[in-house]
């Protein structure tokens, strides 16, 4: 995927940023224990497993940082834009 197909993605996927050239999306979510944090952690760790595609996963006192790109291709694809929108999905 170029940068001016993640540029238009990333619209769709509120609260999500670019990284690297385009070639990664990360969101920190906040929470107000560390606990929160960590439930949320593992309600991310099952939905990306039930769907076979697995993002770097950063959580401490507050905040649940995740960032998706498609490992075999060292960028981005759909299918992370759609895993970000599932992610945000979990906190409605």
């Amino acid at each position: 995927m170029n940068h001016d197909e993640a540029a238009t993605l990333i619209n769709q996927v509120e609260g999500w940023e670019l990284l690297e050239s385009s070639t990664k999306l990360r969101r920190t979510f906040t929470f107000k224990s560390f606990i929160a944090a960590q439930a949320f952690a593992v309600k991310v760790g099952n939905i990306s497993e039930s769907e076979d595609h697995h993002p770097d996963i950063t959580y401490g006192w507050g905040f649940c940082t995740v960032i998706f790109y498609t490992h075999k291709i060292n960028g981005l694809h759909e299918n992370d834009f759609i895993m970000a929108a599932k992610v945000s999905d979990l906190i409605s």
